[in-house]
């Protein structure tokens, strides 16, 4: 397979993450060229990628003009596209997360490595605004040494969306969805926990799926605590983080999943740039407070981190090892939950 000026790719799905994300972004990274979307959704893809033909994902899979494959489908779907897509020596790109659990997920990494394929999971919440902004300043030991790191993720949806995600089933419920994220970064600030204790509920009436969950991770004196729920009317801070040298508190989401939902393209004015009154307030070990200006948050970088190691053999942006790693993690918080006790990682 040879590549010329853009790698010619294919998109199978065009839900929230296929319209919203996975479309967009591989349109305003150079080097990429979306060139067919598997859906049902024909009216829609014309609407908004007219240049794009409409095809299903057998279709896609099979075309030898087609380079890269991008998966935005339900869950329990990833792996078996992915497989069948190395298997066509198809490049993949796959929605978080990778697998629904670990075996599934390495049997998809060992399929890419042995076809000598880049496989890429879309843990793009590494490149939100206000993580990048957590990040730099734990790099900088701009709070000292950190003893505690919550990251928190809430909704208010006191009613049951419609969709696979909130009806039982391989895949679905809040920790699913949500904790491959806050694990992803919480595993790229201070790497693998000793040890996990979680609590998965499901709290709303009508919820069939988790629908609240808070995992403490332990690091000897240091805790991080990942939680979400959708029942927060009033959310707590996005991040706080206490060390010795002081606090950082944020409050918002990265707006970057609102601008693209709203329709707006990356390359509109102002993408990834965080609402002010947001920024985080940093108190210093004499009590003194600051604001700090939110790094400005960009999921391209995933795909033009795709585009490099497709070209030049670089990395991938986000390596299936990691994605696994939050996988395990995940695991080992479900089994946590259901004996009520906190559990050493092997």
């Amino acid at each position: 397979m040879t590549y010329g000026t853009t790698i010619r790719t294919g998109l199978i799905g065009y839900g929230l993450a296929g319209r919203a994300f996975h479309a967009p972004l591989i349109a305003a990274v150079e080097g990429l060229d979306l060139v067919a979307i598997a859906s049902l959704r024909a009216e829609e893809i014309a609407r908004d990628w007219p240049a794009a033909r409409t095809a299903d994902a057998n279709t896609i899979i099979a075309d030898p003009d087609i380079d890269l494959v991008v998966i935005a489908t339900p869950n329990p779907t990833h792996a078996p596209l992915a497989c069948a897509a190395i298997a066509a020596d198809k490049h993949v790109v796959i929605d978080k997360p990778l697998a629904l659990d670990v075996g599934e997920g390495a049997v998809v990494a060992a399929l890419a490595a042995d076809r000598g394929r880049v496989l890429g999971v879309f843990h793009n919440r590494r490149w939100d605004g206000d993580f990048l902004t957590v990040r730099h300043l734990l790099d900088d030991r701009a709070l000292g040494t950190v003893q505690l790191y919550e990251a928190r993720w809430d909704r208010f949806r006191p009613a049951i969306k419609p969709g696979w995600r909130e009806q039982p089933g391989p895949g679905s419920g809040l920790l699913a969805d949500l904790g491959p994220h806050l694990i992803d970064q919480a595993l790229l600030l201070f790497g693998a926990p000793q040890a996990i204790t979680a609590d998965v509920l499901a709290q709303r009436d009508a919820a069939q799926v988790d629908d609240y969950f808070e995992l403490t991770l332990d690091y000897g004196p240091m805790r991080a605590i990942l939680s979400a729920s959708t029942l927060a009317a009033a959310p707590r801070p996005r991040f706080a983080v206490h060390g010795t040298g002081g606090s950082l508190v944020k409050y918002g989401l990265d707006p970057q999943e609102a601008w693209l939902r709203a329709g707006k393209r990356p390359a509109d004015p102002g993408y990834g740039e965080d609402d002010p009154a947001l920024y985080a307030t940093r108190t210093d070990a004499t009590g003194t407070a600051t604001r700090v200006p939110t790094a400005r948050g960009d999921y391209r970088a995933f795909y033009a981190g795709i585009v490099r190691a497709i070209e030049e053999g670089a990395p991938p942006p986000v390596a299936p090892a990691d994605a696994i790693d939050a996988l395990r993690l995940i695991e080992i918080a479900r089994e946590s939950a259901a004996q009520g006790r906190r559990l050493a990682l092997a």
